[in-house]
């Protein structure tokens, strides 16, 4: 079975026991930001987005793999059903989930979705950052992320903005992405 978290658990018996509207189309916003650190001082630290890893000087810290992209669209799955944030359903005191991979994630965020009767209609993504340059990388990580939602790619969007040198998205120091999502009743 599926590892849950206590409180993914307790938000699935909280709907199941509710009588939710049960709409035909669902919205969820999702936001994550990590910092960056240089791998010269930080070895075991990796650039890591949409399960892609990403050569770059710095990489992310984070209880898991850090992937910005991946927590942000967990995030918005989860928030366009109602649910806890990432956080809460797979919190970072949580021994378990120290150095999962964040497919871990959406794949649980995937499963909560099917089983509330929804699929994804449109995702759109963007990614902030000053460094690397993310479009020679897009390609793979929509391949990854169309494979890892079980959609198309007509129904995947990745974009990328630099901050222009400003605060710590700016100066190279994190990570941020935002998501939207709409999800589809079956």
């Amino acid at each position: 079975g599926a590892r849950r978290s206590p409180a993914a658990r307790g938000a699935v018996r909280a709907r199941a026991g509710s009588k939710s509207m049960q709409l035909p189309f669902r919205v969820g916003h999702g936001f994550d930001l990590h910092r960056l650190e240089l791998v010269s001082e930080m070895p075991e630290l990796k650039l890591i987005l949409g399960g892609v890893e990403i050569a770059h000087d710095r990489g992310c810290v984070a209880h898991s793999d850090g992937d910005v992209l991946l927590h942000c669209v967990v995030d918005a799955i989860t928030g366009a059903l109602g649910l806890p944030d990432i956080g809460q359903l797979f919190p970072d005191n949580d021994p378990k989930w120290k150095g999962c991979t964040s497919d871990v994630f959406v794949a649980e965020a995937c499963r909560l979705m099917r089983e509330e009767g929804y699929e994804i209609g449109n995702i759109d993504c963007t990614i902030i950052a000053q460094r690397p340059k993310i479009s020679p990388h897009k390609p793979a990580i929509k391949a990854n992320l169309c494979k890892m939602l079980g959609c198309d790619e007509s129904a995947v969007n990745v974009k990328a903005k630099t901050h222009e040198k400003v605060d710590s998205l700016g100066e190279n120091r994190s990570i941020a992405c935002h998501t939207v999502v709409m999800l589809m009743k079956v």
